[in-house]
């Protein structure tokens, strides 16, 4: 829920926070805004004042794979009554969440069955090729719940990717989950940016990816069932995303301090402050046009032209101020407007915006 702000608060440029999400082209730097609907984050009216809008999870598919026990290793490692299912990769080759399986659904490799779609699981198609010993099962567009891991087949998890190709996630997917993954906090390498395919364990997926080294850090998925009970450890907040494609535990932060990890910036959500990724590339210094809310420099932000001297565009970046000190803003006609008529935390007590007032 949204706090209430007095009269002469900022509006921000008229767009979505959820606009944060999508990825550029490879070669183009860190992600850029979307143009899908936030769930569960502050959003933008036509009059360009934010306002909350939340939704519960999407409809999904109840299929789910056979329960069975499995083993990772080659087809040649198998056991006898074992199946081993190939899940193709970007390459055309057996790659991760490929493993022995017991064949519990008397599946007959080759055939590409009911049993054998079964034993491919959510987000698979059964492939009609390849050895009698080996399923062959390659990705598809059926959708799983990020709210739901039991909507996956053992050994995979619920993600996002680039449904069609482009660069930006617009569905979801069961993935394979990567032998030895690793966890929130940690270094993580991904197929590519929107792929669907990372290393990173169940609960989590690689961020902030680097379209060169492929290379990003795990952070965690949402815990709850859907969009309204949706939760995160102490410190971080969860931001539900582009029709609940991706639900994703941010960072907490502090606007005067831009205390995010490495460039990100720290831009208001709701109640909170999180930390997002910084699309400002050359240009989001003070007075530079912007169209998105992480489209200006390090404790800057993108408010409506009229708050901003000379601006032009459909906003422009200004800082983040402090109410208790006496330093100017850099506009000759601004003030530092507190962001909170009643600050929902104390240390968002003093955490003001440089702007005209209107």
């Amino acid at each position: 829920m949204s706090s209430s702000r007095p009269a002469t608060r900022p509006r921000q440029a008229s767009l979505a926070l959820s606009l944060l999400l999508a990825a550029l082209a490879p070669g183009c730097g860190k992600p850029l805004p979307a143009t899908s609907e936030t769930a569960g984050a502050e959003t933008s009216s036509s009059t360009g004042e934010p306002s909350s809008t939340s939704t519960g999870s999407p409809e999904t598919s109840s299929t789910t794979a056979a329960e069975s026990t499995t083993t990772s290793g080659e087809p040649d490692e198998c056991g006898e009554d074992e199946l081993y299912v190939c899940r193709l990769d970007e390459s055309g080759e057996c790659g991760d969440g490929s493993l022995c399986t017991a064949n519990s659904s008397q599946c007959a490799p080759g055939e590409c069955s009911d049993a054998c779609a079964q034993e491919c699981g959510l987000g698979w198609d059964c492939v009609d090729s390849g050895p009698a010993e080996i399923l062959v099962c390659s990705a598809n567009s059926e959708e799983c719940s990020v709210f739901r891991p039991d909507d996956c087949p053992e050994g995979t998890k619920c993600m996002p990717w680039a449904d069609g190709g482009g660069s930006s996630w617009n569905a979801r997917k069961c993935a394979p989950i990567a032998p030895n993954p690793v966890g929130p906090g940690e270094v993580c390498t991904t197929e590519s940016g929107v792929s669907g395919i990372d290393n990173c364990d169940a609960d989590s997926i690689c961020w902030d990816v680097d379209w060169e080294t492929k290379e990003g850090v795990c952070i965690a998925f949402c815990m709850g069932t859907d969009a309204a009970d949706a939760s995160c450890e102490p410190y971080f907040h969860c931001i539900v995303l582009a029709d609940s494609i991706l639900a994703i535990c941010l960072p907490d932060c502090d606007p005067l301090a831009q205390d995010c990890p490495g460039d990100d910036l720290c831009v208001p959500s709701g109640e909170h402050f999180i930390c997002v990724l910084n699309a400002s590339g050359e240009a989001g210094f003070y007075g530079d046009t912007c169209e998105y809310p992480n489209a200006c420099k390090p404790g800057l932000y993108c408010l409506n032209p009229e708050y901003v001297e000379n601006c032009e565009g459909s906003g422009c970046c200004t800082p983040f101020c402090d109410t208790s000190e006496l330093l100017m803003c850099p506009g000759a006609t601004q003030e530092c407007i507190p962001w909170f008529e009643d600050a929902p935390f104390p240390e968002y007590e003093t955490v003001g915006i440089c702007g005209i007032p209107q």
